[in-house]
This record gives structure tokens, C-alpha cells and sequence, in this order.
């Protein structure tokens, strides 16, 4: 366990200045436990510190015999009262560290208990109507804060600070109408605010509740999903196990919901980004541009309720990318470039594959698309879907004999979300042959009869038709000849996303020779197909006349430093498709509340001391102002690590090859007050001698 750890838990609780634990841990360092040559800071469990130092603490006064009786001691002059307090302190630091982990465990505890009384009730009132309540009543909760509230009714019950209300309803219409069916009540809730809550729900499958799912719940509106869900059966309600890890990430994933609370500023931020498509968060080092960014897409994706990222849901993240621009970053990074193959004879060979850039948009355009479609079109093309996919399932690959109109005989080998492959061994010329498995989806979900390949080629808009489409028709042929048993599950129409695609260090990477001329497609005012544009690679691709666009649900986030040396080259047919927004250093404080009040404002002031000096500089401005997000290294740094660290080299890169450079450092350690002034120096009233 770090000292700092020790130090920024003492300055956060004791109200005390950061230098007066110093005497605490400089005897700390001088001492190992005599019995297995333990540091102090390596015993961490709160039980065994206490064991071996408890009888020091209960003694009176500080002899040092008995301190030797315990510790080795290494420094001939230690003083045993600083030693003793300090030991105090920091079993009281791993008792609260106990105390912290304790009430976690507690809350998981209280709230399994809490659902498994919800889940008995809620049963017994669907299915018995002589044991259907109202209440869950008061045992089993005596360790909480209980009261039933009649009037509407609710049981109020608090878990760790949460006020969760139980809404269970009896009546002769209680739960869902049919035995298997989602139902508004029963329910737990708690309130974000007077007109918002956040809802446990249950689904019923034959009258037994079998998951749960959060929901947020405006009155007299909808339900909307949060992507918050557990199955019953995962949670191990019923055991009397401690709570597991899906107990415990419902728990936490439904207690950090921040709905209408989201951060102001980034709110504002993410109507910039929504209006401009393109924004990119400039400033001076250090002021968390990257982390505003996930900000920013958590508040889009989320629509609003938080700007957590770490909330989203695994599928939720699938609607943002990142990326971190370099040097030798390029478009066949970022767009699409041949990549080295081996081939199935072991020669090599190249392949066109696409950058994260295309595959991200690829996903965005299929939602944009699938939200355009009408429920039935939805459901005709998942019915094709699963039709193909059988009939994969079944073909036994490099066995079954398929043949082409003039008779010339052909197997498939392998299938893939993208081609069709195939052997063709009466073909000496070309043997192998790639399809085009969209160009397949597209036949059998068109309504056209095709009985010969020039129908093939008028589908597509081909005057002559290529070599492929013999064997399209013969695998279209043999599909529609097997009677396939689709599912008739009813296909639901797919909400239109936002997708957000974040490039860190934006004005890192020679952006001509990423970007391209994607330059065109990423303009605002050309999203959609009156921006499309064809790849340097198009005529490689399967369908070389089909070209690139953004569709209008991609957002761009790039973030850049102003003082990096590449911000000059930054290119200005870039500049002006993007928005520039800048971040300043006194604008993210609140970054800093994780370090307790305190230590907090110790940090804000040397920050902004610090900043003053730099702004003082003929040379320098506040684009070279310190970020907060370096001051968040005080969670296990002390002021003078971080200053010896990080900020005395940073600064020193700052000022290199200018007129006094040892002069300007001095001034700059001395209004971050490095060295420390020490307590009791002779010469601390020297300036006000006569």
C-alpha cells in the first residue's frame, strides 16, 4: 500500500496541511517489524496492523524499550511520539479502508435480500390470490431505514443512501394479463428527481418472474430502455451464498444512473457536436480533452441520462470508436490499403482490407439503413437471412456438387459474412472463384424470377454478365428448390443511432495523407449520397461503381493540444470542416473532486499559482497553461513527486532556449511552493527585519 495513499487519506480527513504528516511517515521509514521485517506499508489487513501495534498504542507515553521490542529500528535519533501517532493514524486509515469495503458488502448483501423478497412476493400475488399483499412488510429489514407508505402504496426501504421504493399492487388485475408477458407493476424504483425515476421491471414467462430489467420512467410517457437487464437465474437469489458478480453489477449499474444530472458543460458540448457534426476540443495539456470526449458520446448514446462512459452497455459501445493519430499513422490505416496474405498454396500474396475509419462507418450506414425500412421489409429480409443460413449450415463444404447451367460441375468451400468461395475443378484456367454474397441476398429478396444468367446481369444493371453470376444462379437455383422453415418471429424496426468516432491527437498525423478524399465525404454539408466519393482502392472492391459516404448519424470528435509543434501544418481544408472548441484549464476543476476537499484545494490553488507564473512569461500564454488532470496524480503522488516527475520536466521543455531559463524555473517552483517551506524556519521573518 503507497504512503501517499496513507498521506492524502490523512490531509482529506484531518483538515491538517500535507507537510505536517511528514514527521509521521519519515518514522515510518525507519522502522520494520522485528518479526518478519515488514515495512509498516506492507501490512495492509486492518486486523493483523492491529494486532502487532495495539499494545503500543495502549501504553502510556512512548518507552522506547517497548518500541524495540516490536520494530528494528534504523535511525538513531527517531522520535517515538511521532512514530506512535503515526501508527494510531494509519490503523485508523486501514480501518476505514475495512469500514468502506464492509458497507459495499453490506449494501450487495441487503440488496439480494431485497430482490429475493420482491421476486417470493410478487409470485405468491400473481399466482395465489390468498397470499397477495400490498407490502413486503418489515422483517427481514430491521437494518434499514423502512416505513410503508399507504397511500399509494410503496414500501420505502434504504440501501446505503438509496431510497428504493417497492411497488407490489394487489387486485384481481395484478401483473400481466397474459401468463407470459413484461408488466409495469410490479416494480422497485427510486427517484432522480420529481419528474424522473428509475425502474426495476420484471417480465413473467408461465406467471414466474424470470429477469429483470432497468428502465427509466417519465409520468406519462414510455418506458426507455437503459440496456440494464438480469436473468433471474444469474443472480442466485436464493442461496446462501454471498452475492455474486451479476448481483453485484446490477446493483451498481442501477445505483450510478445520473439521470437529468448530467455535467452542464458537456451537455452543451454535445449540442455542439450534434449541430456541427464535427467538433474537435483544443487547449492546453492536461485539461482532459480525451475523457470530455467519451463524455460527450456517453451523453449522445445515452440521450441524455448520464456521461458516464463506463455505463454503457457492451452494445452501446459498438456506436463509438477511437483512435489515437500519429506520425506514421496512414489512409490504409484509417480508410482501406492492401495487407499481406498467405495463400492456400502457401505463396504470398496481398489483400484489400478496410481501416477502422470504413469499418466503423459501415456499421453506422446499416443502422441508418435498417431504420429507413419498413417493418415488413425487416422482416422479409431477416426471413432470407435465416433461409441462407441453413442452407449454409447443411451444405457439407468441398463435398456437395452443385452445377451451372451448361453443366460444369462446382463446389462451395467456404462462406463468410462477405463471399461465397468456390472450386470449380473442371476449369483449368481459374479453378477458384470469391462470390459476392450481398449480390446472392439481393436476388432471392427480390421479388424477380431468374432463370438464366442474363437475368442476372439485367438485375444489376450489367451489360454483359461476369463469370460470377453462372454460379449465383446455380446456388439461387438450389436454394429455392429446398423447402426451408423460417421462424415467424415478428422483426422490430430498428431505432436510428448516433455513431461517434473519437481521433485523440488529432493534428498529429499528416492529415492529407489519412483523411484523402474523405475530405469531401466528412463535410457537413455533404453527408449522405451527395457526398459519396470513390476510394483510391474502388476498383478493387467487389462492386468498384459503388462508392464511400458518411451517413448523417457519424459524429466526429478529434481532440489536439495547441502548443504540440504540428498544430501549424494543421491542414485548412480540415480546419474548416471542423468546429474548434477550446477547453481551458480553469474550466475543468471538477476533475479534481476525487481528491477529496482538502487535497482539492491545495491542488487548485498551486495549479493556478502556477498558471499565473507561466501566463507572466513574455514567451509563453495560456495555451501552456497546467491541466487539472495532472493534479489527479495526487491520488497516489505526493506535491513533490508530482513536481519532480511531471511538472518540473514539462515545464523545462516550455522554456528551453530562453533568456534565463534557471531564473524562470526558480520562479516557477516557488509559487508552486517547491521546496516545501519547513515549519519553524529560522529565516521566515527575515524580510521584515529593520
Amino acid at each position: 500500500m503507497s504512503y501517499d495513499a496513507f498521506k492524502n487519506w490523512y490531509v482529506g480527513t484531518k483538515g491538517t496541511a500535507a507537510t505536517s504528516v511528514n514527521q509521521y511517515l519519515d518514522s515510518f521509514k525507519n522502522v520494520k517489524f522485528s518479526d518478519d521485517g515488514k515495512a509498516v506499508d506492507e501490512v495492509t489487513d486492518a486486523n493483523d496492523f492491529s494486532k502487532r501495534v495495539q499494545p503500543l498504542l495502549d501504553l502510556k507515553g512512548s518507552p522506547e524499550a517497548e518500541f524495540r521490542k516490536i520494530f528494528v529500528i534504523e535511525k538513531d535519533n527517531l522520535k517515538f511520539d511521532d512514530l506512535k501517532g503515526g501508527l494510531g493514524y494509519y490503523l485508523e486509515f486501514l480501518q476505514s479502508k475495512l469500514m468502506n469495503a464492509d458497507n459495499q458488502e453490506q449494501a450487495y448483501i441487503q440488496f439480494k435480500f431485497l430482490l429475493r423478497r420482491f421476486l417470493e412476493q410478487a409470485t405468491k400475488n400473481k399466482k395465489n390470490q390468498g397470499e397477495r399483499s400490498q407490502t413486503l412488510g418489515r422483517d427481514g429489514f430491521e437494518q434499514n431505514d423502512y416505513y410503508f407508505e399507504s397511500s399509494i402504496p410503496f414500501d420505502h426501504i434504504v440501501i446505503a443512501g438509496h431510497v428504493f421504493k417497492v411497488r407490489l399492487r394487489s387486485g384481481p388485475s395484478y401483473g400481466p394479463l397474459k401468463e407470459t408477458q413484461s408488466t409495469t407493476v410490479p416494480f422497485i424504483q427510486y427517484d432522480i428527481n420529481d419528474n424522473r425515476q428509475v425502474n426495476i421491471r420484471v417480465s413473467f414467462v408461465n406467471s414466474e418472474v424470470k429477469s429483470f430489467k432497468v428502465v427509466f420512467w417519465n409520468p406519462g410517457s414510455k418506458d426507455e430502455s437503459t440496456d440494464i437487464s438480469a436473468q433471474i437465474e444469474d443472480l442466485d437469489l436464493f442461496s446462501d451464498l454471498a452475492p455474486n458478480a451479476n448481483l453485484k453489477k446490477l446493483y451498481d449499474s442501477y445505483t450510478s444512473i445520473r439521470t437529468g444530472e448530467t455535467n452542464l458543460r458537456v451537455q452543451k458540448l454535445a449540442k455542439k457536436l450534434e449541430t456541427s457534426y464535427n467538433i474537435i476540443l483544443r487547449g492546453a495539456p492536461g485539461t482532459g480533452k480525451t475523457y470530455l470526449a467519451q463524455q460527450i458520446a456517453a451523453d449522445i448514446i445515452s440521450k441524455g441520462y448520464f456521461d458516464d462512459y463506463t455505463l454503457l452497455s457492451d452494445e452501446q459501445k459498438k456506436q463509438v470508436e477511437f483512435v489515437q493519430f500519429h506520425p506514421s499513422y496512414d489512409y490504409s490505416d484509417f480508410v482501406e490499403g492492401l495487407r499481406p496474405k498467405t495463400n492456400d498454396d502457401g505463396s504470398m500474396g496481398f489483400e484489400l482490407q478496410e481501416g477502422i475509419f470504413t469499418k466503423f462507418v459501415a456499421r453506422a450506414q446499416r443502422n441508418y439503413d435498417n431504420s429507413q425500412k419498413t417493418k415488413e421489409v425487416i422482416e422479409k429480409e431477416k426471413s432470407i437471412q435465416e433461409i441462407m443460413t441453413e442452407y449454409f449450415s447443411n451444405i457439407e463444404f468441398g463435398v456437395d456438387v452443385l452445377k451451372i447451367a451448361h453443366g460444369t460441375k462446382f463446389f462451395i468451400t467456404s462462406v463468410d459474412d462477405k463471399h461465397i468461395n468456390i472450386l470449380i475443378p473442371e476449369n483449368p484456367v481459374s479453378n477458384k472463384l470469391s462470390l459476392n454474397v450481398n449480390e446472392l441476398r439481393e436476388m432471392l429478396e427480390s421479388d424477380q424470377k431468374f432463370n438464366q444468367v442474363k437475368d442476372v446481369a439485367k438485375f444489376f444493371v450489367k451489360l454483359n454478365a461476369t463469370q460470377g453470376y453462372s454460379y449465383d444462379l446455380a446456388i439461387y437455383e438450389d436454394i429455392k428448390s429446398k423447402k426451408t422453415i423460417v421462424s415467424t418471429t415478428v422483426a422490430k424496426k430498428e431505432e436510428l443511432k448516433p455513431y461517434i468516432f473519437i481521433i485523440d491527437e488529432i493534428n498529429r498525423g499528416e492529415i492529407s495523407k489519412i483523411f484523402g478524399e474523405l475530405f469531401f465525404a466528412i463535410d457537413p454539408g455533404y453527408r449522405g449520397i451527395t457526398g459519396e466519393v470513390s476510394t483510391q482502392y474502388s476498383n478493387l472492391h467487389d462492386n468498384p461503381d459503388k462508392k464511400f459516404s458518411i451517413p448523417e448519424n457519424v459524429y466526429i470528435i478529434g481532440t489536439m493540444n495547441d502548443i504540440d509543434r504540428s498544430v501549424d501544418s494543421f491542414d485548412f481544408a480540415m480546419r474548416r470542416r471542423f468546429r474548434f472548441i477550446e477547453i481551458k484549464a480553469d474550466e475543468r476543476l471538477e476533475m479534481l473532486e476525487s481528491l477529496g476537499e482538502v487535497l482539492e484545494e491545495e491542488a487548485i490553488k498551486r495549479m493556478c499559482a502556477l498558471n499565473n507564473e507561466i501566463s507572466n512569461i513574455e514567451e509563453l500564454n495560456e495555451n501552456y497553461h497546467i491541466g487539472a488532470s495532472y493534479f489527479l496524480k495526487l491520488s497516489s503522488l505526493s506535491f513533490e513527486q508530482l513536481w519532480t516527475d511531471y511538472l518540473q520536466p514539462l515545464l523545462q521543455d516550455y522554456i528551453r532556449g530562453m533568456y534565463d531559463e534557471e531564473g524562470i524555473m526558480k520562479k516557477f517552483a516557488k509559487v508552486y511552493d517547491f521546496p516545501p517551506a519547513k515549519v519553524g524556519d529560522g529565516n521566515d521573518n527575515v524580510e521584515n527585519q529593520g
